[in-house]
């Protein structure tokens, strides 16, 4: 795959990661609302944990086989941070979202932080990889 193949692809995935983390945001504005219950919130959310992991994965994967190497470094530490969360979560937790402990010890402002935080990483990330794309779509 070229490098153009390469960054369009990387654009087009972190697009939906970036729609992804907008809609992170939106279901937890509803909660915190209360325009939707706790159980309805964490299970929508719950659902898009996987996704988004493997979208950043594969992001990352093709960063490393590619040589990019400054973009591998600095995308391999959300795509570890976001595994690692989904293997720690406490037990007797339904998911990364708990609809039992959500609103307990400031849990909501925190998710709410770490999606606006997401967001912003992956809207950097979006114009870097368009930079790059028509970069090596000019090069070629």
């Amino acid at each position: 795959m070229s490098d153009a193949g390469i960054f369009i692809f990387s654009l087009l995935d972190t697009a939906s990661l970036l729609f992804l983390a907008v809609y992170f945001i939106v279901t937890l504005s509803d909660l915190e609302c209360d325009y939707l219950n706790a159980r309805e919130c964490c299970s929508r959310l719950n659902r898009w944990i996987l996704p988004e992991i493997i979208a950043q994965g594969i992001m990352t994967f093709l960063m490393f086989i590619s040589l990019h190497w400054v973009l591998f470094l600095l995308n391999a530490p959300l795509t570890a941070w976001q595994i690692r969360k989904l293997y720690m979560k406490p037990s007797g937790y339904i998911g990364v979202y708990d609809p039992a402990e959500i609103h307990n010890r400031q849990l909501l402002k925190g998710y709410m932080k770490e999606a606006m935080v997401k967001l912003g990483w992956h809207l950097l990330f979006f114009f870097i990889f368009l930079y790059n794309m028509i970069v090596s779509l000019v090069g070629s």
